[in-house]
């Protein structure tokens, strides 16, 4: 029998954050899933992690990876006709992630779903308020942009045999991937209660590179697009200052959250977490710049703003509560229900 879904992990090197991911999955209230790691080369004990779980492996060469090629050769391995992508270091909040990510594929016309991500105690904030800003409270049925991630996602298998990922660009096969769908006709679905936590514990110059990379792949998607010295020097103004208007009014929203520890980002004084605004925000469109050189093209005012403009402001009240509890991971991760430091 087919399982109700594929799941396509890719991984390197994750051994701090795969067990408590593969703890998630098999947590879910949908239970005959196929997992399979896509693993390009781990020197640490991310397999040996993995092997303790009912997972298939596959191996390729560090050489040979992009995020397309290593998309490709875990699809390959897929028996559902619905596969899952989940980056080796998110967590599922929920038991029920699985079942809302790939609930939406009941319209045919459903090409693709990608869910909620919110950060974590350790996340810097501009890093929250990009989360905030790209994945809403609030589900969108019929997407009219090609946005979407591949570190919470589900495609219909069938659709990947007659277009493959890109595996020559340097990132943003998604995007790729999603605007062909939607040139066929097919829809993009954003399923708000599909929620996991994304951990990016990356260096000032990781951050640098991964948006570089990114640029340099919308340079390849859209080449027309510009994105000049004075964009650099605007995007980094406006969205820093708007994130320095907001340390203080969201704080409260985003660490009051089953995923948060409310503790030790709050001690934080205004000036620290401004200085830290402004190292990212500079790390972003620095690197975005130096990935888009010169590069030119057209591409639509939403997809515009949902990767560059910040939300004039963010709308007061309560997080967004669900009736469901959240998965424990204490046996496994040594933290609380969803991998609070305690």
């Amino acid at each position: 029998m087919k399982p109700s879904c594929s799941i396509v992990i890719r991984a390197y090197n994750e051994e701090k954050h795969i067990g408590r991911l593969l703890t998630g999955i098999f947590h879910q209230t949908i239970k005959d899933v196929q997992v399979i790691l896509v693993d390009s080369g781990s020197t640490d004990d991310t397999v040996k992690i993995a092997s303790g779980f009912p997972v298939e492996v596959v191996h390729i060469k560090p050489e040979e990876f992009s995020f397309g090629y290593s998309l490709n050769q875990g699809i390959r391995q897929c028996k559902a006709d619905f596969v899952v992508f989940a980056s080796a270091h998110v967590y599922p909040v929920y038991p029920d992630w699985l079942e809302k990510l790939i609930q939406p594929f009941e319209d045919p016309k459903v090409a693709l779903t990608y869910g909620k991500q919110r950060g974590m105690d350790t996340t810097k904030f501009s890093e929250h308020m990009i989360f905030q800003q790209w994945f809403p409270d609030h589900s969108v049925d019929r997407q009219d942009h090609p946005f979407c991630n591949n570190a919470n996602a589900a495609i219909r298998r069938e659709l990947w045999e007659q277009h493959l990922y890109d595996e020559n660009i340097p990132a943003l096969e998604d995007l790729a991937w999603a605007n062909w769908a939607q040139k066929q006709g097919y829809t993009i679905v954003y399923a708000g209660e599909a929620e996991i936590i994304h951990v990016h514990n990356e260096t000032w110059q990781g951050v640098f590179n991964r948006y570089r990379r990114e640029g340099m792949a919308f340079k390849r998607i859209y080449p027309q697009e510009k994105f000049s010295l004075w964009d650099l020097l605007r995007l980094f103004v406006v969205n820093s200052v708007n994130d320095m208007k907001q340390i203080g009014k969201v704080s409260y929203r985003l660490y009051d959250s089953p995923s948060i520890n409310s503790g030790s980002r709050m001690n934080k004084n205004w000036l620290m977490t401004a200085f830290e605004v402004i190292r990212f925000r500079w790390a972003q469109f620095s690197g975005t710049y130096m990935g888009y050189k010169q590069s030119s093209a057209m591409l639509s005012w939403k997809l515009r703003q949902t990767f560059y403009y910040p939300k004039q402001a963010i709308p007061a009240g309560e997080v967004k509560s669900r009736n469901v509890e959240p998965i424990f991971y204490s046996d496994i991760t040594g933290s609380n229900r969803t991998g609070r430091s305690e």
